[in-house]
């Protein structure tokens, strides 16, 4: 239904052209919007007219117009009424040209409001295929490559941040903003002249960017694969999920997250939680061995960043290429795997992403291996300085 808002903001402009008072209700009798204090009590005038057979009609010094938008059965049956105040000799023509612009701007709020519906139902997977392709033709939707974006808004969704969202992608026909839930706003994107995946991550960020900067909001994005089929959006629309899903387990200091750029993460994700469980018996026995501090977390992620170079590692980290491999040797002996050779290394890593997997899926903040950042390590390393 639209907004009062819009409704009240059509009536003054009208009037700031025509200098004619007028007055919309909905057929209950209830006040929508004026351009003027009313006088008189027109509910009951105005129910009886709803009522009634007339188009129009004048009482009292007013004209009564009746504005019916869409197929009732569509629409539920929506009915509009104005009152214009008959004080000028043009007011009959000011409300015809009133009421054919409310009805105008109703209609196509109503064709909007049936698209994105048609398009919620594609995301949720609730419609037929033959009845998915009818009405897209009576919406005038083609069948182009598209790509489903989800962004998932950190804390409370501001309406202000769909609506900057609808700025940047609202102009084309073939392109959807939308939502499914309180979190996430949804964007159905035609990307035909997108041509790799590069492209795509350069969209996605380019809309934490302005996100950031014009909302003042954190974001993530996760979107799915191409598809060029329109029943096929609900499976790119879960895939979006998933890569926000994995992304917040695996890749954490990411904001952005591709369903085909998931990796190993996404294997991992799939595995059940007893053969999670089993996997890390293998590894480190029945218990977990308490050596995850921070600066065993920090100097483990930084060795692996770059590809077991000692020292390398040493001078990110700024310490003596002794101390490391002091430090390597200690988690040795505490885990039962040298990490400074590729298997061990491989292995330790897959087992720091199974943790982190079985953490989030019980509830706990993802294992700490993963969750060290390039600050941690500056701070750690300053200290050491």
């Amino acid at each position: 239904m639209l907004s009062n808002h819009k409704l009240q903001i059509t009536l003054d402009e009208i009037k700031e052209i025509s200098r004619v008072d007028m007055a919309l209700y909905e057929e209950h009798g209830t006040l929508l919007a004026s351009t003027f204090e009313m006088q008189n009590d027109f509910e009951d005038a105005v129910v009886r007219f709803a009522e009634s057979m007339a188009e129009s009609q004048m009482l009292s010094g007013y004209h009564f117009f009746k504005i019916i938008v869409g197929d009732g059965a569509q629409y539920s049956g929506r009915v509009y009424i104005l009152v214009v105040y008959s004080g000028s000799s043009e007011a009959y023509m000011v409300g015809k040209l009133a009421a054919c612009q409310i009805r105008n701007l109703a209609e196509a709020y109503r064709e909007q409001v049936d698209r994105n519906h048609f398009i919620q139902n594609i995301l949720l997977g609730n419609l037929l295929v033959a009845d998915m392709y009818s009405k897209a033709r009576k919406f005038h939707i083609e069948q182009v490559e598209r790509v489903v974006f989800v962004i998932e808004v950190k804390g409370r969704k501001d309406p202000y941040v769909m609506e900057l969202v609808k700025g940047m992608f609202g102009g084309s026909n073939q392109d959807f903003v939308t939502e499914v839930d309180e979190q996430n706003i949804i964007l159905v994107k035609d990307v035909k002249k997108y041509k790799d995946e590069g492209d795509l991550e350069n969209l996605a960020k380019m809309l934490v960017d302005n996100l950031h900067s014009e909302a003042m909001v954190r974001v993530r994005v996760g979107y799915g694969n191409r598809t060029a089929d329109l029943q096929n959006i609900a499976k790119s629309y879960q895939e979006a999920r998933m890569s926000l899903e994995v992304g917040k387990i695996f890749y954490a200091d990411k904001e952005v997250v591709s369903y085909g750029k998931l990796g190993i993460g996404r294997l991992i994700y799939q595995i059940p939680m007893n053969l999670c469980d089993m996997f890390i018996r293998e590894v480190f026995g029945d218990e977990i061995p308490d050596v995850f501090t921070e600066e065993n977390v920090v100097t483990i992620q930084s060795f692996f960043e770059n590809n077991l170079n000692i020292s390398e590692t040493a001078r990110q980290l700024y310490v003596h290429r002794n101390t490391l491999v002091y430090r390597l040797e200690r988690l040795e002996k505490a885990i039962g795997l040298d990490i400074r050779k590729f298997e061990d290394a491989m292995l330790f890593k897959i087992a720091m992403m199974v943790l982190s997997h079985m953490d989030y899926q019980k509830g706990k903040y993802p294992f700490g291996l993963q969750l060290a950042s390039s600050k941690a390590a500056g701070q750690i390393a300053a200290r050491e300085k």
